[in-house]
This record gives structure tokens, sequence and C-alpha cells, in this order.
């Protein structure tokens, strides 16, 4: 039984490990963090539970793909609670509300704008049809024109080609509910004329597949998938940083730990950063490979602070501030959709700020401190709360420092042309027995893309490595 080395215990490390294991691979997960999640993973402060990434699961069949495809069934390991008052937006003279309902979300649109409703309902409608069209792409290892064709979605060629502004140009809605769609992107920091067109995706999902917040928390689903892992014979080793991927005549043959220990391994499966690994661990990335990786934006994850607010939490789950020529603020309030969350009057929030990745690094430590106490000052985020205790702040430099990312980002701007061109390869080109999984190898940042680029990155070493299967690999399992 030949090893398999998974670099990192996020939702695509734990994925990825759990189908290698069942396909009969000797699993061990090296995670420098004391448990696993990544950013996905929660933490307790004062008697309460907060997410450190992810607020809401926008993809539960994106999810349920994934816990499928590794033997699980996502209802029975994760309670999942369907949130009806989703979100707002206030902006320039207006404030938006969307709902699970679509009629309802277009009703209040209709009060602003007569008949923007109806464009509204025209276009999600319009969006859920190509998503259905699209959507076994997004279980496809870099899918291509061939993808296209034989799924008959190449009609969807020239949407794929388009940005997330064009598509809500054509849509023909007032200005504000465009800006109010594409508030998703504007919370990665980056303008709607250069987000990915599936971003126009999010209203169709959220009419028509829901939009849940988990119990106990986003951390329950790595939870599951780790306590899964174990009883699948997965070997974890927790606090045990990873200094390089060793290589030899171009192919993987060992990991090397922080403190000097060598773990031999016929493959690896990278859930860190991809940047990062060809950047920080790979010992033989090609020098053009280099060049190429270090002129990538990146995107900074922003502040954050933890907070407990006295009151009666004010519905929607999710208030967006989107002030005219600022960045926009947003305020997640658990405690809307589960007020046994409360503590003695108390419920947790988190107020959220994204930042430009250069300004960040420009600030420093201090100046990003300084902008959270800043977005904390304000007042729009108050409303209903007669008083606020900040727990715990987060700043770039802490996310960097305590999750581990490359030079304190994210991962790669998830502009169109990078989502179409330079998304990284589950199986890498450049090294033999080399795979990635995380948010840059699949379109984007949620909990179920990074879950499923986890299966993809083990179906590659799985169609590479078949020797090392006890058997040949379930019938019915994806390939890579």
């Amino acid at each position: 039984m030949k090893r398999v080395v998974v670099i990192g215990a996020g939702m695509g490390g734990l994925t990825a490990s759990l189908r290698l294991a069942r396909a009969g691979f000797d699993v061990l997960v090296v995670e420098a963090r004391r448990d696993s999640g990544g950013l996905a993973s929660g933490f307790q402060m004062d008697g309460f539970v907060f997410d450190a990434g992810p607020y809401i699961l926008l993809d539960r069949p994106g999810l349920e793909w994934a816990f499928d495809a590794v033997g699980l069934n996502l209802a029975e390991r994760v309670s999942l609670r369907r949130i009806e008052d989703v979100y707002e937006v206030s902006g320039p003279g207006a404030t938006l509300r969307f709902y699970a309902s679509a009629e309802q979300t277009a009703a209040g649109f209709d009060g602003v704008w007569p008949g923007s409703g109806r464009r509204y309902l025209k276009f999600v409608a319009e969006m859920a049809r190509i998503y259905a069209n699209l959507q076994p792409l997004l279980t496809r290892s870099q899918p291509g024109i061939r993808d296209l064709l034989r799924l008959g979605a190449w009609k969807q060629t020239r949407f794929l080609t388009r940005s997330l502004g064009s598509v809500l140009r054509a849509a023909a809605l007032p200005e504000p509910v465009q800006q109010a769609i594409a508030i998703w992107t504007h919370i990665a920091g980056q303008p709607a004329s250069e987000a990915p067109s599936p971003m126009a995706f999010v209203p169709a999902l959220i009419h028509n597949f829901g939009c849940f917040s988990v119990s106990g928390g986003i951390g329950s689903i790595p939870q599951a998938l780790t306590s899964a892992a174990v009883d699948a014979g997965v070997r974890f080793r927790f606090a045990t940083p990873v200094r390089t991927i060793q290589t030899r005549d171009g192919r993987v043959h060992a990991v090397e730990t922080g403190e000097g220990e060598r773990i031999e391994a016929a493959a690896v499966v990278s859930n860190c950063n991809a940047i990062g690994t060809y950047l920080d661990l790979l010992d033989s990335t090609p020098r053009d490979v280099r060049g190429r990786l270090l002129r990538l934006p990146l995107q900074s994850p922003g502040v954050c602070a933890y907070l407990a607010l006295k009151g009666t939490p004010r519905a929607p789950y999710l208030r967006f501030l989107l002030p005219e020529n600022a960045r926009c603020r947003l305020l997640i309030a658990p405690g809307v959709l589960n007020p046994e969350l409360a503590r003695d009057g108390w419920f947790p929030a988190r107020l959220l700020g994204p930042m430009d990745y250069a300004e960040a690094e420009r600030l420093g430590a201090r100046g990003q401190q300084q902008y959270v106490e800043r977005l904390v000052e304000e007042g729009w985020w108050r409303e209903n709360a007669g008083a606020f205790r900040v727990l715990a702040t987060r700043t770039p430099t802490q996310w960097g420092s305590e999750f581990h990312l490359f030079r304190n980002s994210m991962n790669p701007v998830m502009t169109a042309r990078f989502m179409r061109q330079g998304r990284f390869a589950h199986r890498s080109p450049h090294i033999r027995g080399l795979y990635l999984a995380g948010s840059s190898t699949h379109p984007g940042q949620w909990v179920s893309f990074c879950a499923i680029s986890g299966v993809l990155a083990a179906n590659c070493a799985i169609e590479d490595l078949p020797a090392s299967t006890n058997g040949t690999p379930e019938s019915g399992q994806p390939k890579c």
C-alpha cells in the first residue's frame, strides 16, 4: 500500500484524504495548525462560538456532491438551517433586501423601481437555466472545450467569456440592484467588471436551492469530515508545518517537516495555497513558472472584529454597507437564526472589512489594526444593539500568521481571466506525483468548491497510481 501525504487539513485536504483512504491508499495528513478546517474552522471565545472564515453555505448541491463522492451523506453528518431573510445591502440612496423567496425579493425592488421585479425574476430564471447547463463542469478537473461539447454546454461559451458586470448590465436592472447582486465580489475586493460571470448564479442558488447556516457553525463541516477520515484510517499529524516538498528526477518522493523529519511519499496532495506550494514548498519549480506566479495579484483576507452585542439581533442574517467610493463592510448576526447562541442577553456577531492586498501590505500590522478599529467605531451596524464588546480582532497579518497563509493572502484574485485561464491544475503539469486542492484550483472560495477540489485532486492521484489501491476504484466514482 503506497503512502500519500496530504499537506493541510482544510476542506480540500480533508475530502482528498477521505477519497484516497477509501480507494485503498495509506494516507497521512500533515497540518501546521493544531486542528483541522483551515479558514473553515471555528473557535470559542467568552462562551460564544465563532466561524473563522465562511459565514453561510451558498452551494448546498456542490457540498452534497463532495460528501457523496467520499461516501458520506451530508444531511446525516451536518445540521443545516435554511435562511429565509438572507441579506440586505445599504448603498447610496437605497437599501435592498434579498429573501429566499424570489417573488418577495422582486416585490421589494418593484416598490422602488416599478417593473424591475419582473426583470429580476427573468434574470434569476435565465441564470438558473445556465447554471443547470454548466453545473456538471464543477465536478471536472480543468474543464475545457471538449467538456463543453460532451456535456452539451457549448452554447454557454460566450457567457463564460464575459465578466459579472457585463452579465448584470445586460439584465437591464437598476444600478443599485446590480451592485447588490455583485456584493459577493465586492467582499472579495474586486470590481464587477473583473469578476467572473458565474458569480451571477448566486441569486439563482439562493432562490432555487436555498441559503443555509450550519448548526454549531461552518466549522462543523470540517469536523464531520475529520471524524469520518479518522474512521477510514487516515492518520493526522497536527502542529506539524511542512518545510519542503522534495523531488527527484521531476517526481515527488518525500516531504520534510519544519523539524527536519523526512516523510517518504508516492504522491503529495497539497491543500496549502497553490502559489505557496510552488514558490515556498517545492524544491524544483521551473524558473518561468515562478516568474509567472510572482506576477499574479493576491487577495487579502481583510480585517475582522469578533463581537458580543447586547439586545435583539436584527434581521437579516447578513447586513452589507456599500458606501460610495469606498469598500463594503459586512455584519454577520447568526443570532438572528439561532437565538440559542445568546448568553445572558448577549449574542455573537462578526464585522468584516475587505482590504486591497497592496494597501494592507503598505499599512503593515499597525495600520491594519487601526483600520479595523475605525470600522468598529462606525455606527451603521449597531442598530438594535444596546451595547457591544469587542472580544477579538484579526488583521491580514494575524490571519497570515495563524493560518499559515502565503504572504498574508488568501489566494490569487479570482478574476474572470484567472478563472478561465489561470486556475491551478489539480494534477501538477510540472512535477509528477504532485496534486493540488483548494480555492485557487476551483471557481472560488466557497466551502463546497474547496471540498470538490479535494475530491478531484484525489481522483487524479488514483488514476495515476492505480496499483496502490486494494482492487479497482469504486464504480460510479468521478474521475479526474
